[in-house]
């Protein structure tokens, strides 16, 4: 049976075929300070992952789907979760010691914010993600705001107020992966909240060698005409 966890914010991480990955990143999810709810949306896999979270973490709340619903799976987890914030995580990616209790009291300090990007590092060199780059320089008006202003965040890589992501809807089901993020970033500010980079949270990420790059690239392109 799954833990209560944190009472403030749970941590959805969503998977799709990559056991072992997951297996490491459970791991380290659940020896994070913060305690946090964790909650694995399994997005089909025929791998064995269901039955690893099962045997392996259970502590861990598992929601296992039938099938691939993409980025949309993310929704289930954040329906599920009873906590004013909900962190996301896909399977290659850790949140460091320390940042989900700042994330808490940045938004607790912050009415305005609905959704908090951290700073990401990849591999074991720990490169900085050039799109961080990029969310550092944003010129957006950044006043009353912790960090710089977007219109955009990372989806493996985001603290949401769990009552902003549900009034914007979630992911969109039809755009199922690939610039999914546009659209909930849009929904998001549509009703109100600012999307802030917050340089001071870290999430670590270990992509995998396995991406069907071409069937990507097509999904990203239909999404954008979306």
């Amino acid at each position: 049976m799954a833990s209560a966890g944190n009472s403030r914010i749970s941590l959805v991480v969503l998977s799709h075929n990559r056991a072992g990955q997951l297996r490491e990143t459970l791991a380290q999810a659940m020896s994070l300070p913060e305690r946090p709810h964790v909650i694995v949306v399994d997005n089909g896999s025929y791998d064995g992952s269901p039955a690893l979270v099962a045997s392996r973490f259970p502590d861990v709340e598992l929601i296992s789907l039938p099938r691939n619903h993409g980025a949309a799976a993310r929704n289930v987890g954040a329906q599920r979760a009873s906590t004013p914030f909900v962190a996301f995580a896909d399977d290659d990616t850790n949140w460091m010691p320390g940042s989900l209790e700042l994330a808490c009291e940045l938004f607790e300090r912050y009415p305005r914010i609905g959704v908090l990007n951290a700073r990401v590092v990849v591999g074991s060199e720990q490169r900085e993600d050039p799109t961080c780059a990029r969310m550092r320089e944003s010129p957006l008006p950044s006043d009353g705001l912790p960090g710089p202003a977007l219109a955009g965040f990372l989806a493996g890589a985001v603290v949401f107020r769990r009552s902003a992501f549900l009034q914007a809807g979630g992911y969109e089901p039809r755009f199922f992966i690939g610039s999914e993020e546009g659209l909930l970033a849009l929904d998001v500010m549509t009703l109100g909240f600012a999307i802030v980079y917050a340089s001071t949270l870290l999430v670590r990420h270990f992509p995998t060698a396995v991406r069907n790059t071409e069937r990507r690239r097509a999904l990203v392109a239909r999404n954008d005409l979306l």
